[in-house]
């Protein structure tokens, strides 16, 4: 049943009168009469009686009235608690990121964003770059920020900036004097494999017979990683961003390994517009982190 027809009939209903309610509603008359015929068929029932030049409901008119009234006056209080409400609903956005990447600029952020948006509520998920692009795909995320690009046309990277890496080692290791290493002086040590993207090696040496018994445990996050290096479980490759002082660990930089960390959304997915200037407003505030 076509709203706008019960609303003519709603009108012309109260002024019984095809040329003022036609006035009324802004339409031609002759639409009025049309929108009139077409709802008394579709329901099989005489709602107007012609009177003169007047017309008049009939017994059946006035039944369909009151209830049309009702059901216009329902539906429009409904429609303005709706827009009142999108006005004081909370704006929940959902951002997936590696370990270590929530910091500094990014974090700075944030707490600006919600100083500036009351409103705003941010739903946050640690993961690796795979899981986190698997949930982007699900839309159970609305952005993430990763460390690799891959190709998927489903998706869009949009570079933020670059991170350097070092080597978490245990004070009194073997390595512990160095002043730089290379990822292949780690392979003899126990190493704890940290799974998020930025440090490949886990896959990488692993897959290689030679050094697969090298690797004692992995890890998902960089804190579970420090934790177990500053107990004396072996060495891990971290980012620079991602060091903690602690007086059982010494940091030592890893020459020619760098990578590029990604904001992550999904293509041609609408977003909320607060949600999308959030993002815009994060991508921002990295890259003039990575100038200054």
């Amino acid at each position: 049943m076509n709203y706008n027809h019960l609303r003519y009939f709603s009108v012309l209903a109260q002024v019984e009168h095809y040329t003022v309610a036609a006035a009324r509603l802004g339409i031609s008359q002759p639409s009025l009469s049309a929108a009139i015929r077409s709802l008394e068929n579709e329901i099989g029932v005489v709602l107007f009686e012609k009177v003169g030049r007047n017309v008049r409901l009939t017994q059946e008119g006035r039944f369909f009235q009151e209830k049309v009234d009702a059901a216009i006056g329902d539906l429009g209080a409904a429609v303005q608690t709706l827009m009142n409400s999108r006005d004081q609903a909370p704006i929940v956005i959902r951002l997936g990121f590696i370990s270590g990447s929530i910091q500094g600029a990014v974090a700075q952020e944030m707490a600006q964003y919600l100083q500036t948006e009351r409103r705003a509520r941010l739903h946050l998920t640690e993961g690796s770059a795979k899981d986190l692009m698997d949930l982007l795909r699900q839309e159970k995320l609305d952005m993430a920020l990763v460390d690799v690009s891959v190709r998927d046309r489903s998706l869009h990277f949009r570079k933020l900036n670059q991170k350097d890496f070092c080597v978490a080692v245990p004070v009194g290791h073997p390595l512990s004097g160095q002043e730089t290493l290379r990822a292949a002086d780690l392979t003899i040590y126990p190493q704890i494999g940290f799974s998020h993207s930025m440090d490949r090696s886990f896959e990488n040496w692993a897959s290689n017979p030679g050094q697969r018994d090298h690797f004692v445990c992995q890890v998902n996050s960089a804190a579970s990683a420090l934790s177990l290096v500053s107990a004396g479980v072996g060495v891990t490759i971290i980012p620079t961003n991602c060091m903690v002082p602690d007086p059982n660990i010494r940091y030592i930089p890893l020459k020619n390994r760098h990578q590029a960390l990604y904001m992550c959304i999904v293509y041609d997915r609408w977003l909320e517009p607060p949600v999308w200037d959030f993002a815009e407003r994060l991508v921002a505030a990295m890259r003039e982190d990575e100038t200054a």
